[in-house]
């Protein structure tokens, strides 16, 4: 599965003996009725290497006909989105299914071309989900339009309900306070169960499902750090399958990413005003970037600038010049600065937030960032 230190494992890499081949193809069954996606991958195919020079494509020819051989083999494992990353002369294979569609995209290039990949991973964060009743609970992680059931608590003993003057000669009160004890416990077994869970994995956040009162008694009983985690709380039947359960949290999954991104767009722009750790405008994002400060980049999905790189330093700069000002290296135009940008700041451990529409944004530049000093 796919992870963000993966993915910088993967920005980080360079083609010294070679080059790499980057495919991003839908494959989504109810857009691919006839397995059209073949068709899309042999035209991408096409364009990309009309695009590089015949010595280019030689060195690629390999790495072209794996993928292909993938597409046609293996589409019994297919989901929505298929990513394939190659590169033969840096013994370099990555294959990503995804349940979640993408654009089509063919790269050849020196580097691996990881931007969808940067906005996948924003876009669909890791949540899990906890339903819990009485006697049992179940653990869900959603991540990437996926839901996988991890694991389940279930306390068998726990006794239930009696007439008066029953089990054990208990009077009816001392029973229920039996009944509530043996319950507090099961909860008490869950949030410690549920915190030992998210300790060992990589989720901020954390959806609660079940009755009101179940719900309410095991958040009495989370550790801060785990309460600072909920995002909301949904009513979903115990023995929901894991495909409702991922249909009733999308929505507040939704709701949440949104206001987030509104949040920090927000914050972004009123600290750019108060000069406080951040700045809006590329030229500005690109002399951060050069100076190791980002934090954290954020720009708008569908945003284009076209630039200026060193190809001996990774210097970038909407600025025509030549030599390169750092290395005196030489500077090739480029079209995708933006792209060029988020993986530079992925090398340098920054974090990646790739916003929808934003006229906010927009009118200030389309993209910013928040400094680390």
């Amino acid at each position: 599965m796919l992870s963000m230190t993966e993915l910088k494992e993967i920005v980080s890499m360079e083609g010294k003996e070679g080059y790499f081949v980057s495919l991003y193809l839908n494959v989504d069954p109810l857009l691919n009725k006839k397995g059209d996606y073949i068709v899309h991958l042999k035209n991408m195919v096409k364009n990309a290497v009309d695009r590089v020079d015949k010595d280019v494509h030689k060195k690629v020819k390999d790495d072209i006909e794996r993928i292909e051989n993938y597409a046609l083999a293996n589409k019994r494992l297919f989901k929505k989105g298929l990513v394939l990353l190659s590169s033969k002369a840096n013994l370099f294979w990555k294959e990503y299914n995804f349940g979640v569609p993408i654009n089509n995209e063919l790269i050849i290039d020196k580097t691996p071309y990881t931007k969808p990949l940067l906005d996948i991973l924003d876009t669909y964060q890791r949540y899990v989900v906890l339903l819990v009743d009485k006697e049992s609970a179940r653990i869900f992680v959603v991540f990437l339009g996926e839901v996988v059931e991890y694991g389940e608590v279930h306390t068998p003993d726990i006794p239930g309900k009696h007439k008066k003057g029953g089990w054990y000669a208990l009077s009816e009160k001392q029973y229920e306070r039996h009944i509530d004890h043996h319950i507090s416990l099961h909860l008490k077994d869950v949030a410690e169960r549920l915190d030992s869970f998210l300790g060992g994995e990589y989720v901020g956040r954390l959806i609660i499902g079940g009755s009101d009162e179940a719900v309410s008694m095991v958040r009495g009983m989370l550790h801060k750090t785990t309460l600072d985690r909920i995002i909301g709380t949904v009513r979903v039947e115990m023995f929901a399958k894991p495909e409702e359960v991922l249909k009733r949290v999308e929505p507040i999954v939704y709701d949440y990413e949104k206001k987030k991104e509104r949040e920090t767009i927000e914050t972004l722009i009123v600290k750019t005003m108060k000069n406080d750790n951040a700045i809006l405008g590329l030229d500005n994002v690109l002399n951060a970037l050069q100076e190791q400060k980002v934090m954290k980049l954020v720009f708008i999905k569908d945003y284009k600038a076209n630039g200026y790189l060193c190809t001996s330093c990774d210097f970038l700069t909407t600025q025509k010049v030549n030599p390169c000002p750092y290395c005196k290296g030489n500077m090739e135009t480029v079209d995708c600065m933006v792209d060029l940008a988020s993986e530079k700041a992925a090398r340098q451990g920054a974090l990646i937030e790739v916003a929808a529409e934003d006229k906010r944004l927009f009118d200030a530049g389309g993209i910013g960032a928040f400094l680390r000093f």
